[in-house]
Formats: C-alpha cells, structure tokens, sequence
C-alpha cells in the first residue's frame, strides 16, 4: 500500500509542517500498510484558513443551492467509482468484514451523498416574510455557519465523514475534516474523489491529527461549529469547550442499546438478527444492541440459542467474503475488550466465547462472547465495551423489561421483538433513546439518528440534519 506524504488542504497537496507521522497497520495481520503525515496546529492552522477563505470570498461562498447541488452530484459520480477500493482499504484499516464495508462505506455513504445533493436541489432559499409589531415586516432567513470542524471516528470512517460532509455542504458551509489516526488511508480517497469532481478550493480539507491536535481544531477561534462522533467521554471534553466559547455543537456518541425479546417475538429470526442488530462490525458501533433483555421463562432457550448462533460465525480475515467477524480495530483496542471479557467473567457466566481464536495467531482477534446471569447493574452492562461481547439479562414482565431498558447512562438505540408490530411500537415507545428499531435495526438515511442522556446532542442525517449548519437571520423592515 503506497504511503501518503501530503494533506489536503484547499485543494491542493500540501506538505506537513512537521516530520511526524502515523503509522496504519493492517487488522487482521498486524502488518504495516502505509505511513501518513501527523498534523500538528500550524497544518490546523494552514486547514482552518483554506476553509474560511472558501466561505467568506470563494466560489463557494457565492454559490446558490443549485449550483452546490450540481457539484455534489459529480463529488458523488466520482465517490460511487471508488466504492469498492473504499471498502477495502476500510476492512484493512479497521477490520470490518468486506460485506458490510461494501454495504455500510461504500454505498450508505454515497447514499447519504445522494440524499443531501437531493436536498440542495430543494433547497429554499427565500426568506419567510413575516408581520412586525413595531415596524413594516420582518425577514427570516437560514443561511450557513461558516467554518465547520467534522471530528470523525475509525469505526465507520467513511459514513460518519459523509454524514458531517453532505448537510454541511447542502447548507453552504465548509469543513476541515480529522480523521482518526486508525482510520486515514480512506480519505485520501474521498480528497480525490472530490478533486475530481470540481469541489471548489477550500470546501473540504483533510489533516490527520492526534487528540491534542484535535482538540486544538475544536477550539479554534476560525471555527463556527463543532461535528463528532466519537466516545461519550471525548463528547464531554468537546461539549465543555464548545459551551465555553459559545459555539454550536453536536455530539454523537457511545450506546449502551437493550434488545427487548417480548413474550410473542419469534425466537429464531431474533436470532438472525442478532450478526447486524447486536454484533455488527465486530461489536464496534455505538447503537449495537448488546444488551439482549429476555423474559425469564424462555431465558434458558434464549440463552443458549445466541451462544449457539455466535459460537458459528465465522471469524476471520476482514476482506475475505466469508469472514462474518473481523478483528478488533487495534491491538490497544482489543487488550480493553478483553479487561471488559475478565470483568465479566467475576460477574455473570460466561457461556460463549472469551477468547481469542486458536486458529487466528496473528490480528487482532477476540471471539464472539456471550454472559449470562448479568445483572443490569453489572459493569459489563452498563460501560460500553465496543466489542463483541453480549450481556443478556432477565426480566419478569413488560415493565420491568422497559424499566431495565431505560435504567442505563445511555439512550442511542435499541430494538424490540414481537410477531405484533403494534405491540412492538407500544413498548418501543415508552423506550427512552434517539432510535429504536422493530424486529431489527437499521438507521434510515432520511430520518434523524442521535442520542439522549450521555449518547449526545443533536441529530445528524434526515432532513433535519441541515439545520445543525445554518442559523437564523431576522432583517427588521422599519419603513
């Protein structure tokens, strides 16, 4: 894999300002792939003022929505083409099985891509004309915020990137964008999808960075607004400084989701499910359903049904076919996994997994794990272990099963299973998270995904997503 020596900052490759750099190691080998420059503040710097350039005098910064929406339209032509190299050097990156970075990186992405050009084309620019109490009308207008810094994490690099990069760019902002030193190879590729495509100098930059660095871009006096995704307590850091300077932020970050098995649900296509509702990625997505809450008389049959499921996936390397689950994203990464897997085993029972897998000596492997006996209180139910590591906990009655999907830190996700949807809907509604899926789960690019209590603040994708990057102007019409 060939080695990157630039970033890109107002569409040019531009040479670091200091010597250091990343290192990107294959997860299912530990290999060496690449070495990439590590930014430092002057590249934030150099970043910041590219974008601002772009929003205040650029071509950009004159552009009407229609104009934006034909230049998204080819950013997308050219990111669809690329689609399968995008999913490959995520797999490498990060470890996720090829089929779902196929579906999830390559074509959710550009799906969100897609939707928000759609966006634009729509978009209405007219003021609303409103009655003025003390003068002879008032306008109301959204216009953009400026400068948007998009902190994205190594989990779904691509998707999160572009569910920041699609509204903002709809809206009319501009963005520097720092990816997770995990996870950077992938938008070199986005950087010359967009090159490309036409996007005008400075409308997106990239600078890889460390958290220092990133904390650096978050309090930027060039910034107008703050976009992460990442852990609830890197939230709280960012949450702090961005209150501190006033400055618009959204926030979407860890899960703690309960899988609610009611009564009536069919047992074996809960059980289907489980590979995307419960362990997708490897475990390593913040709305993954890891605590499976399961009626007391069917507990044991439940029980043993998901270690037996788990106990067949096939694990291995991330961009074979076959693999059904990857390894863990880093090596620092799986050594947290498995301090969670010890915690538990003093806990509850383990009756699944646990182990790293004898026929994978290299990577960074765990298998799929399953506990039983959990109590909600139970460390391993409560932290988000970001892994493959399933807690199922008993419950007596639909109340109580509500009661323990609530009692929780979090309020990302979560799903419900009944053979009656309505029934379904009704506990689903008393569930209190930013999403809940019925039968399964999966996010729908047109309606917002986010988080109550420490899984976030604000909503990104849907169409509301647009507002998190515009703000309101009233112009008073005196005479």
């Amino acid at each position: 894999m060939e080695s990157r020596e630039n970033f890109f900052i107002g569409n040019k490759w531009v040479s670091p300002s200091s010597k250091k750099t990343f290192k990107v190691l294959n997860a299912s080998t530990g290999d060496f792939v690449a070495e990439v420059p590590e930014g430092q503040n002057a590249d934030i710097d150099n970043a910041v003022s590219a974008a601002t350039d772009a929003f205040r005098d650029g071509e950009w910064a004159n552009s009407t929505s229609n104009a934006r929406a034909q230049i998204m339209e080819k950013f997308l032509s050219a990111l669809a083409k690329r689609g399968e190299e995008i999913a490959k050097i995520v797999s490498i990156q990060n470890g996720m099985p090829i089929g779902l970075s196929t579906a999830f990186e390559a074509e959710y992405s550009a799906g969100i891509l897609q939707y928000y050009t759609e966006q634009a084309k729509n978009f209405d620019e007219a003021f609303d004309i409103r009655p003025s109490q003390m003068g002879k009308e008032t306008h109301v207008q959204k216009i953009p915020l400026g400068v948007v810094a998009a902190i994205v994490p190594w989990n779904y690099p691509v998707t999160l990137a572009m569910s920041k990069i699609a509204p903002a760019m709809a809206a009319g902002c501009t963005l520097v964008i720092k990816p997770s030193p995990g996870t950077i190879l992938d938008s070199y590729i986005l950087a010359e999808a967009a090159l490309e495509a036409g996007v005008p100098p400075g409308v997106l930059n990239w600078v890889s960075a460390d958290r220092e660095v990133g904390s650096y871009l978050v309090s930027h006096p060039g910034i107008n607004k703050v976009a992460f995704t990442g852990s609830s307590a890197a939230g709280r850091l960012i949450a702090e400084t961005c209150g501190s300077l006033l400055r618009p932020v959204t926030l979407e970050l860890g899960g703690k989701s309960a899988a609610i098995i009611l009564e009536d649900a069919d047992i074996d296509s809960f059980i289907e499910g489980i590979p995307m509702t419960c362990l997708i990625n490897n475990g390593q997505t913040c709305f993954a359903g890891t605590r499976i809450l399961a009626p007391k008389n069917k507990y044991k049959q439940i029980s043993d049904a998901v270690a037996e499921m788990v106990s067949s996936m096939v694990i291995g390397n991330a961009i074979d076919p076959e693999t059904q689950m990857g390894p863990m994203a880093s090596e620092l990464h799986l050594e947290r996994v498995e301090s969670y897997i010890s915690t538990g085993k003093s806990e509850a029972r383990l009756i699944a997994g646990g182990s790293r897998p004898k026929n994978n000596s290299k990577g960074w492997f765990i298998e799929p794990t399953v506990f039983t006996d959990v109590s909600n209180n139970a460390v391993i139910a409560r932290e988000e272990i970001f892994g493959p590591v399933l807690s199922i906990i008993p419950f007596d009655g639909e109340d109580e099963a509500i009661s323990l999907a609530n009692d929780s830190d979090f309020g990302l996700g979560g799903s419900v299973w009944s053979a009656d949807n309505d029934h379904a809907l009704s506990v689903a509604n008393k569930v209190n998270s930013g999403t809940v899926g019925i039968n399964g789960y999966a996010p729908s690019i047109g309606a917002p995904f986010g988080g109550v209590k420490s899984s976030g603040l604000g909503r990104e994708i849907g169409p509301e997503a647009i507002d998190n990057y515009q703000v309101l102007k009233s112009t008073y019409i005196m005479s």
